[in-house]
């Protein structure tokens, strides 16, 4: 079974305390999404940092990082307004703790598809990945619901239509390389999106 997230998960150096100072009543300054379903531990992600707030003058945080847990507050399989209110609920403190997990912003996923028989397992909507069949190849390749494809096989895909996508993974076989990102992420990086820190 392929999947670079049990190793990243595993290996201790990208798991790290961070601790952000800042003033009572300023906000963390970050904006979170969720990592997607089908991600080994379905927790909330950095999807952008405020210019000049709290965690981005620290230096310590990035966008990708996973975040465990706040304050020995466990985020993990919470939904997403949940992690948003317990983060919101930080405003009145000056020092902050968080346990996160670094993650590039991108996800590589690879799926083993030995021949056009095989489903990929998952549906595509406007390069969004919508749905996705449970134990089938692309679920032990690392493929995420509510992720954006941005590449295949190389080939950037992020300006190509819907039904290009399709035709290019219908025919794909072999090893499918492919690169995500959480939609909601990627809208806030091109400015489709305004962001809402907190």
């Amino acid at each position: 079974m392929y999947n670079d997230d049990l190793i990243h998960f595993s290996k201790s150096e990208n798991c790290k305390d961070i601790y952000i100072e800042k003033q009572k009543g300023e906000i963390l300054g970050v904006v979170i999404v969720e990592s997607g379903w089908g991600s080994i531990l379905p927790t909330v992600i950095i999807a952008n940092m405020m210019h000049a707030g709290p965690s981005e003058k620290s230096g310590r945080l990035n966008i990708g990082d996973q975040i465990m847990s706040i304050n020995g507050t466990s985020l993990v399989g919470l939904p997403l307004s949940t992690c948003q209110t317990i983060i919101k609920g930080l405003k009145n403190q000056s020092r902050i703790k968080l346990n996160i997990v670094r993650c590039p912003p991108v996800t590589t996923v690879l799926i083993r598809r030995p021949d056009l028989r095989y489903q990929l397992g998952f549906s595509v909507q406007n390069g969004i990945i919508c749905s996705l069949m449970r134990g089938g190849i692309a679920e032990r390749g690392g493929v995420r619901v509510g992720h954006r494809i941005i590449e295949i096989n190389g080939q950037s895909v992020v300006a190509t239509p819907h039904e290009k996508i399709v035709h290019i993974l219908s025919n794909a076989v072999g090893e499918i390389h492919m690169k995500t990102m959480p939609a909601a992420m990627y809208r806030l990086l091109t400015a489709q999106e305004q962001p809402v820190y907190i």
